[in-house]
């Protein structure tokens, strides 16, 4: 049984499982480096899979759908930026009515614009990359999600913006005092987790299931927000742990032939991030300022 479980396809499996997890859990450290929580990953996540899908559809080309999504993604995060940053709003009450929001927002729309309940026709996907002189295939979005990896992890640790940035999440008012406009730092966090976002839930509709599916993310926002804990908002540690829950979403999906209850099978994932999440309470420091507002 161990060995039908354990395999090179089980890993690549948990890879693509952890697509979407990294994507929404990269947005997550952008924003939170500097200073607001994004809760609202999750309908960030949801728009995004369902602007892809609407992009696909009324064009039948899936790179203007990821246009979409990111677009979509991007709308979303500048509302909670607006209430959050220039309101002042509590970050989490904002993102929890922004999920809310999009839960309703994204059913209504679907079923306006494709005229059927549950879920959308079936869209073109992506087109799989060929490695050269071989016949393995990958999709462009791994390729992408890897490159946004290395990309995030320089722009992070290794550049003015990204030092800024880090400093509006640990000071706000010392970086004031330098010169730093931490207003514009944090709204540029904000935007680009929804960029990701949208990205991350791209992937939900246009890799996984070639179709948008009511409220198709079912907490994959929220497992990627542990993964940013886990990985200590740092970009290859928040892939290292979405990776992780990959892993158990993939093993999963494996145990379903095995005779083992589906009800337990089915909360296999949420254990493991519960448990993640236990492990490192009390280790993981967030930046000082992270979910504080900044008042010149």
């Amino acid at each position: 049984m161990i060995g039908g479980i354990l395999s090179l396809e089980l890993l690549i499996s948990a890879l693509r499982m952890s697509v979407p997890l990294t994507f929404a859990s990269l947005g997550g450290v952008f924003s939170e480096r500097g200073g607001v929580v994004n809760i609202a990953l999750e309908g960030i996540m949801l728009v995004g899979a369902f602007g892809a899908v609407v992009g696909t559809y009324f064009t039948n080309n899936p790179w203007i759908g990821l246009l979409t999504a990111m677009s979509f993604g991007f709308l979303i995060a500048l509302i909670h930026a607006v209430v959050s940053i220039t309101f002042r709003i509590n970050q989490i009450i904002s993102g929890t009515a922004l999920n809310i929001m999009s839960a309703g927002l994204t059913t209504f729309l679907s079923r306006l614009i494709f005229k059927a309940a549950g879920s959308s026709p079936h869209i073109e996907g992506m087109v799989q990359w060929r490695f050269p002189g071989t016949n393995w295939q990958i999709s462009p979005l791994i390729v992408i999600m890897f490159a946004v990896i290395i990309i995030s992890q320089i722009v992070i640790f290794r550049t003015r913006y990204g030092l800024r940035l880090r400093a509006c999440g640990e000071n706000p008012y010392a970086a004031d005092s330098l010169g730093v406009n931490v207003i514009k730092m944090r709204y540029s966090g904000v935007l680009i987790s929804g960029i990701l976002g949208g990205l991350g839930g791209a992937f939900l509709s246009l890799e996984h299931a070639r179709v948008f599916v009511e409220g198709m993310t079912t907490g994959r926002g929220y497992i990627a927000l542990a993964g940013m804990i886990f990985g200590r908002w740092t970009p290859l540690g928040s892939f290292s742990a979405c990776f992780l829950f990959g892993l158990a979403e993939a093993l999963r999906m494996r145990l379903e032939g095995f005779g083992i209850p589906t009800q337990f099978i089915q909360m296999i994932p949420y254990i493991v991030t519960m448990c993640v999440l236990i492990g490192v309470v009390g280790r993981a420091v967030a930046p000082a300022y992270d979910g504080i507002p900044f008042e010149k």
